[in-house]
């Protein structure tokens, strides 16, 4: 007889009360009847199972810290989804989550369970944060274990965690296994499938799946053909949806209204009128005639698709079939038309509605008006906004916008003052959107004093003047004939004190793009001689300005003040520099500004790195791989200019000869890229390049060699510089 010590230790995964029975135990009280919470920010215990060297089972303690960090991390969720799980479970997935990988401790520790149920394995295989390879490989172990054998839900949980980490394509084979471990797919299981490539628009998934059920055999129901067929319209995949369709036919299989009305929006998404109209019609003969739900959302499709003949077709459509439109129909109808400019169709529904005392929502007051004013019948938008109050409304900040718009541009600018000050005493928060109309036209007529005294009472309203101003000159200066209107402006206020950098940026990159230059530098000089600080992009419009007028040493001046500041320059103001040097044949100081603006710009222009690409090809010293760099720029749409013609000289100047950089120049002339004078200016620049070149290395040669004193003891100047 064994000793007492043996009995009370026996390998069971309980130790507490059980019925005798051959298959798992029945736990009526002990160690895992009453868990309570884990709580991973408490530090492990000394005699907890993790300290100890050699795992026992039967001592092994679910409420345990096994080994967990003090901090907050992501065991804290990991323990906190396994409270969730059975006993048993919650030792599986903690193993899982103790070994990392699939291998001989793992195996061990799952060896230790007497038996797995189904249950079991789909409980675990439905836990979020398994490694899918693990969960792969305790699924195939499970289906080798005496006497079990896979059930659907397994195969369904198997499914769902190889979907859940995007494994999607190992998913779809899940019934290919479960043939092949005799257990036939029924249509359950393909319906999860299809429902994890629905929900994630994977149209063409969604097909494929449906061609693996008729493989198997497996016929769908009506709700999953339907959900097949939404699937591939909403991924536009509409031909493929109209042959499943002609499946579901074939099937004997009679449509539901959600068939027809799948159908019917996928059709009506691509304009296939006729097509609609004809599954209408056997919507009608073998279900019943279309609701006023039906039609309203063909019309909301119609009228995002911008079709207004289908649309109305469809209305037409409606009203034959004696279906009365309701205030929905009416308001997706009216503002569909108010979008397409038909406002005056969109007003006589309006007038319809008004009929039949239907309620009318305020947003159709609001499209309507906005279309009237865009259409320039302020006349009508104000009868509009009467009606509005008279209906018991209050006009929003939009409304009053449009009204705003529409004064202005029918040169009521008084009016249009009256509103806004009727913005200010509703409290309705005026913004820049609304008083943008009025600065603008009392610009356009020079009335400066009105501007400055509308920028005081913003100012008395707590608006940020500053940025609002800014916002108005950036819209001024987007219309050529506005810029100098702008300047006038900005003359005016600045004696206001209405001025700052953002200003003289925006001011000085429009008189620049204007070809301007020399009133945006004496912006920039003015700038520099007040009290404010030029910035970055200051500098950068400097720049610019500067080189345009072949200054390029002021312009590198304004370069080196930004890299001062430890700020970047603006990429357009990198171009215009690099092509400043290279205009004046300094080469190198041009192809290092490039490397400067690659390194410190996220996207550098696309030039610049065919330009390095250039320099570095020229280490082949062959002409014909540089020409075919240069096909790839042609190809890109970028026609070489002179900053590529210089990098071609520094490359070869610095890694191949003269000979090969003529040959490239010449072959430039054939292709009719260069002329015969260019041709001469360019080889003149190509010898004096390679002097400069020469020249250096003899220096350096010198230099290294200790030989500068022995040349100046002799009166040599060479090194002078």
């Amino acid at each position: 007889m064994p000793p007492k010590s043996a009995v009370l230790h026996k390998p069971y995964f309980f130790y507490g009360h059980r019925k005798p029975t051959q298959h798992r135990p029945t736990v009526q009280g002990g160690l895992f009847s009453n868990r309570q919470t884990i709580n991973p920010n408490h530090p492990t215990p000394k005699n907890s199972p993790s300290s100890s060297a050699n795992f026992e089972l039967q001592k092994w303690d679910p409420d345990g810290n096994l080994g967990l960090k003090s901090e907050k991390d992501s065991s804290h969720e990991f323990f906190s989804l396994a409270q969730r799980l059975s006993p048993i479970g919650r030792y599986i997935v903690d193993s899982f989550r103790k070994h990392k990988s699939w291998g001989p401790p793992l195996v061990a520790d799952l060896n230790r369970l007497r038996r797995v149920t189904p249950k079991l394995v789909a409980e675990v295989l439905k836990h979020p944060n398994i490694d899918p390879r693990i969960s792969s490989k305790f699924f195939h172990w499970a289906g080798k274990q005496k006497g079990y054998r896979h059930d659907f839900s397994c195969y369904n949980a198997f499914a769902y965690g190889l979907n859940r980490v995007n494994h999607f394509r190992a998913a779809d084979q899940v019934p290919e296994l479960m043939h092949m471990q005799g257990k036939p797919p029924s249509e359950k299981q393909f319906e999860i499938l299809i429902r994890m490539h629905s929900d994630a628009n994977r149209g063409l998934r969604v097909y494929y799946v449906y061609e693996k059920m008729k493989k198997f055999g497996v016929k769908p129901r009506v709700f999953l053909y339907n959900r097949i067929m939404d699937a591939l319209v909403k991924t536009n995949h509409l031909d493929l949806a109209m042959s499943v369709y002609d499946d579901f036919k074939k099937d004997g299989l009679v449509e539901d209204s959600m068939t027809f009305m799948i159908l019917i929006k996928g059709l009506c998404r691509l304009g296939r009128m006729d097509e609609v109209f004809e599954l209408l019609g056997r919507m009608r003969e073998n279900l019943c005639k279309p609701d006023v739900f039906a039609y309203t959302a063909m019309v909301k499709i119609l009228v995002a698709e911008r079709n207004l003949d289908g649309c109305s077709k469809v209305w037409e459509e409606m009203q034959r079939d004696a279906v009365e439109p309701d205030v929905i129909a009416y308001s997706t109808f009216i503002n569909g038309l108010c979008k397409i400019n038909q406002v005056e169709k969109g007003y006589a529904l309006f007038n319809e509605m008004k009929q039949k005392n239907y309620l009318i929502d305020r947003a159709i007051y609001g499209s309507l008006i906005e279309s009237f004013v865009a259409n320039g019948k302020v006349g009508l938008a104000c009868d509009l906004l009467k009606d509005l109050m008279d209906s018991g409304y209050r006009a929003d900040l939009a409304i009053y916008n449009s009204l705003i718009e529409g004064f202005c541009n029918a040169k009521l600018i008084d009016r249009a003052y009256k509103l806004f000050q009727i913005t200010v005493q509703e409290d309705l928060q005026p913004d820049f959107t609304t008083v943008r109309p009025i600065l603008v036209s009392y610009a356009e007529s020079k009335r400066m004093d009105e501007i400055c005294k509308l920028l005081e009472e913003l100012r008395r309203l707590s608006y940020c003047i500053r940025d609002d101003l800014s916002k108005f000159f950036t819209f001024m200066v987007e219309k050529d004939d506005r810029i100098m209107i702008a300047l006038e402006v900005f003359e005016h206020l600045k004696e206001k004190d209405y001025c700052g950098v953002p200003i003289y940026n925006i001011l000085m990159e429009a008189l620049y793009k204007n070809g301007e230059v020399n009133k945006s530098l004496t912006l920039f000089s003015e700038l520099r001689d007040s009290y404010y600080e030029p910035d970055s992009s200051t500098y950068s419009n400097a720049v610019q300005c500067f080189v345009e007028v072949g200054d390029v040493q002021e312009a590198c001046n304004c370069y080196n003040r930004i890299k001062e500041m430890s700020l970047i320059p603006s990429v357009a103001a990198y171009r215009s520099l690099v092509k400043g040097l290279c205009k004046i044949g300094q080469i190198d100081p041009a192809m290092m500004l490039i490397r400067d603006c690659l390194g410190n710009v996220a996207s550098g222009p696309i030039e610049f790195k065919y330009i390095l690409t250039i320099i570095h090809v020229c280490k082949t010293n062959d002409a014909e791989k540089v020409m075919k760099v240069l096909d790839e720029m042609l190809e890109e749409g970028y026609s070489p200019d002179n900053v590529v013609y210089c990098a071609v000289i520094s490359g070869m100047c610095k890694h191949g000869t003269i000979e090969e950089a003529r040959n490239f120049f010449a072959n430039m002339r054939k292709r009719k890229h260069l002329t015969e004078a260019d041709l001469v200016v360019y080889d003149e620049v190509l010898i004096d390049h390679m002097k400069k070149k020469t020249a250096d290395l003899v220096l350096s040669g010198l230099k290294f060699f200790g030989l500068e004193s022995k040349l100046k003891a002799k009166g040599s100047t060479l090194l002078a510089g």
